[in-house]
């Protein structure tokens, strides 16, 4: 990455830590900014058509977290596994975990999307709701986005790939045209502008699917940018061996899992939320929708940190390891403060954007204010869960988040029937989000510390091989 790469990739390894750790950080929160757009601009044009139909993209779109989670095998470990190798300057190695890593996104992507043009009604089913209309357009939204689904495989998979050479800004790049396309797309096809019917959800899912293909193209077009070894010559249809193959699965596994399973309990939590009427559902999708200015910014904020640790970790430079979580630390503690005070504070006008029945309004108020209160461990608990897995724990990062994000079934279970009713719910994801943003705090110091005693573990072979390394 030196001589004239400089321009567009940032070199990890060498000088100031926290510059060079901005630099690359600031384009991919912006990123997350974009995506967070993306998907506000949704909720707020489908606002107009009506909380049921809130709740049927918001229940749909599970799936396309759910989806994430499939996606973070070819994502996380090509990520890894690149940055890694760029680390330790195997240029061969790192090329062929790009393309291996790409080929992985393109059969994965295969399978989810005919999985659910199959599964739909069953899997719109599992939520109960009580309105026909609002299972019909969730089947119609789910069918239409994640049918098409590769390109959002796509869209995740290269921004990861750029991560890992030092590149965030083409990515943003790419994000902020996909933006202005779906923010010209959203009205034109659910309201029926121009030439185009009135579509509704339809037209919303169409709207969010052609978004994501411009950032698809936009990202193999201006891939030159980063002027990186990695990206030239790609040779796509090439074979790549079942040894980088293993070596990617064994670190984007836990981190699918974990994804996974995470969507999984949260469709448990919006099944038992679902009990208080389809209204309640609309609630929580659009306050998670509002509080991703945390978590999105945070897991943009971890993927920096990822790239950053992977590569000193490839070089064996334990210094900066240790000296960029510090400073991570800091930077999030300031980040999480700031948006505590914006959910708290701004949480009426915030959620009069979306959703306009006045009945509703104060649940949703109710929601931002509790969820607030979580805001630093949280960002710690994202920001963690990068830097371990650039060391190549992601096991243990599944291992602790399924654990302490599964307790929030039991506590909710507990706090719903006492007279919190709803708001025990609510209080179920904060309680289990200071947990688990103090248990990875410690968790990555205790491995930090094994490290630095025991320099003879970079004698090792670099983890990666099975579930737990």
């Amino acid at each position: 990455m030196k001589g004239g790469t400089e321009a567009r990739t940032i070199d990890l390894l060498e000088g100031p830590i926290l510059p060079a750790l901005s630099r690359l950080a600031l384009p991919i929160m912006a990123t997350a900014f974009v995506q967070m757009a993306y998907n506000l601009t949704d909720m707020a044009w489908i606002g107009f058509l009506g909380s049921n139909s809130v709740a049927a993209v918001g229940a749909a779109g599970m799936f396309t977290w759910f989806a994430q989670g499939v996606m973070n095998i070819a994502k996380m470990g090509g990520q890894v596994m690149v940055a890694q190798s760029i680390g330790a300057g195997e240029e061969q190695e790192a090329r062929a975990y790009l393309r291996g890593s790409l080929q992985l996104t393109l059969l994965l992507a295969l399978v989810y999307g005919l999985a659910c043009l199959a599964f739909a009604k069953p899997l719109i089913g599992f939520f109960q709701f009580s309105n026909q209309e609002t299972r019909e357009q969730a089947e119609i939204y789910l069918r239409i986005v994640c049918g098409l689904i590769l390109f959002a495989f796509l869209n995740q998979t290269m921004t990861g790939l750029y991560t890992s050479v030092g590149d965030s800004r083409t990515p943003f790049l790419a994000n902020c045209i996909g933006l202005f396309g779906n923010m010209i797309f959203d009205p034109m096809l659910i309201f029926g502008i121009g030439p185009f019917p009135r579509m509704g959800v339809a037209g919303a899912a169409l709207a969010t699917v052609s978004a994501q293909a411009v950032v698809t193209l936009a990202l193999f077009l201006m891939r030159k940018r980063s002027h990186a070894p990695v990206f030239e010559n790609m040779a796509l249809q090439k074979p790549v061996s079942a040894f980088h193959y293993r070596r990617m699965i064994g670190i984007g596994l836990p981190a699918s899992v974990q994804t996974m399973v995470y969507c999984g309990i949260s469709m448990v939590l919006t099944r038992l939320v679902s009990g208080w009427g389809d209204a309640a559902v609309a609630v929580q999708r659009v306050g998670n929708q509002i509080e991703s200015l945390g978590w999105m910014t945070g897991e943009g904020f971890g993927a920096a940190v990822n790239a950053f640790m992977a590569q000193n970790y490839g070089a064996r430079r334990l210094d900066r390891v240790k000296q960029s979580y510090r400073a991570s630390l800091i930077l999030m503690l300031i980040w999480g403060a700031f948006t505590t005070l914006v959910l708290y504070f701004g949480a009426e006008p915030l959620f009069r954007i979306f959703i306009h029945e006045p009945e509703i309004v104060p649940e949703g108020v109710n929601y931002l204010r509790i969820l607030s209160f979580g805001e630093i461990p949280m960002c710690f608990e994202l920001m963690t869960v990068g830097a371990l897995s650039g060391l190549g724990r992601t096991g243990i990062c599944s291992i602790i988040s399924m654990t302490l994000t599964g307790s929030r079934i039991p506590i909710a279970l507990m706090l719903s029937s006492t007279a919190l009713a709803l708001s025990g719910i609510w209080w179920a994801f904060t309680v289990s989000s200071i947990i688990k943003g103090i248990v990875f705090t410690i968790t990555f110091a205790i491995i930090l510390r094994r490290l630095m005693k025991d320099q003879r573990a970079f004698l090792e072979p670099l983890p990666g091989k099975n579930f737990l390394s």
